[in-house]
């Protein structure tokens, strides 16, 4: 694990004073899984933290951040967002509503502030790690710090 440049999301948490390392690892354009990322950089699957970009039917784009080892469970995510549907939005929509390619996709820095819901399993662990915003980078973090820099809601969507 070694220092990398800056990414808008990690100038973001360093604006809001909050610690945090920039972790790099090497690519796999065929295979951008949280699982390949958390053995890359010696990080429990639970901690290596997926951020899914979803669309409700009546709030629209909402972001969903989950542990590697889950499944996203539309329907919770729905009842959270205050939708009645939730869908994941086409992968060819990401890099245009987000402003991040697949497999590079943060919490922190999006073209626009969409809600993000947290899963609650998230907060077990000390620190956890999210993308940086670019592929092979990621942050390393305490969940209550991405708490604070995200404004997100914590509850179960998986």
């Amino acid at each position: 694990m070694k220092k990398a440049a800056k990414t808008n999301a990690a100038r973001i948490l360093d604006r809001l004073h909050i610690p945090y390392e920039l972790l790099t690892y090497e690519v796999d354009e065929h295979d951008l899984s949280a699982e390949n990322v958390a053995a890359k950089l010696n990080i429990p699957l639970q901690a290596a933290v997926k951020t899914l970009i979803a669309r409700g039917d009546k709030t629209g784009i909402l972001v969903a951040c989950l542990s590697g080892d889950r499944e996203i469970d539309l329907k919770k995510l729905a009842f959270l967002s205050h939708n009645k549907k939730v869908e994941m939005v086409h992968l060819n929509e990401v890099l245009p509503l987000t402003g991040y390619i697949r497999g590079g996709v943060s919490p922190l820095g999006m073209k626009k502030n969409y809600p993000i819901f947290l899963e609650q399993t998230v907060l077990a662990h000390d620190k956890i790690i999210v993308s940086a915003g670019l592929r092979g980078m990621q942050l390393y973090l305490s969940p209550k710090d991405l708490i604070a820099a995200t404004q997100c809601t914590i509850g179960d969507i998986s």
